[in-house]
């Protein structure tokens, strides 16, 4: 997404021949083979974990990291694959999105409308905004896996990242739209009206 946004603010003009089918296939394979090649990593090093104790994950989710902290053996091997993993599929792929996007904003400082820069960022603001809160999230928890962050921290974080922001992803990208917008002008004001 960061890179469509890259070549519509810019390049506009070779939009469509760089952005074709092929690239975007390309794009979404890369991604699916990097996250397919985290999760069996990570779940090779983590499913050969004897625990001790009881048995049950005091989280939200099946998370690694909950799984490694009911190890009774010594996690360096899992806590060092873990944040590996992180640099590869978090890290990086933030670098990547920032450096993408200072770019955009390069480009977009250099429009001489206010009206023109006012739609560049329009079209990148809700992109930014689920990322910086997906990543964000995400970067706070793995890339400090033997954190002294207390268990009801660490469930906060994940079902934020997890739940939460996925919740707002259809919100954030149809507030975009004109009529959506409308709408919800509509509805606010009616209900701020009826609580007089």
């Amino acid at each position: 997404m960061a890179y469509d946004r890259y070549v519509a603010v810019c390049d506009p003009l070779r939009y469509a021949a760089v952005m074709g089918l092929q690239l975007c296939a390309g794009l979404a394979a890369v991604s699916w083979l990097v996250g397919l090649a985290n999760a069996a990593v990570e779940t090779a090093v983590t499913v050969r974990l004897p625990t001790c104790g009881r048995h049950v994950l005091n989280h939200v989710a099946c998370e690694t990291l909950a799984l490694v902290r009911l190890a009774c053996v010594d996690v360096t091997l899992n806590q060092a694959v873990i944040v590996a993993s992180s640099v590869v599929v978090l890290l990086a792929p933030c670098c990547l999105v920032a450096l993408s996007y200072a770019r955009i904003v390069a480009a977009v400082l250099q429009i001489r409308s206010s009206g023109g820069r006012r739609k560049a960022f329009g079209t990148c603001a809700s992109h930014l905004t689920v990322v910086s809160m997906s990543y964000g999230m995400a970067l706070v928890t793995y890339m400090q896996p033997h954190s002294t962050a207390s268990a009801k921290q660490d469930k906060v974080v994940v079902l934020f990242y997890a739940v939460v922001t996925p919740m707002l992803n259809p919100l954030i990208y149809s507030l975009r739209n004109k009529e959506i917008k409308a709408a919800l002008t509509r509805v606010l004001t009616r209900s701020s009206q009826s609580k007089r």
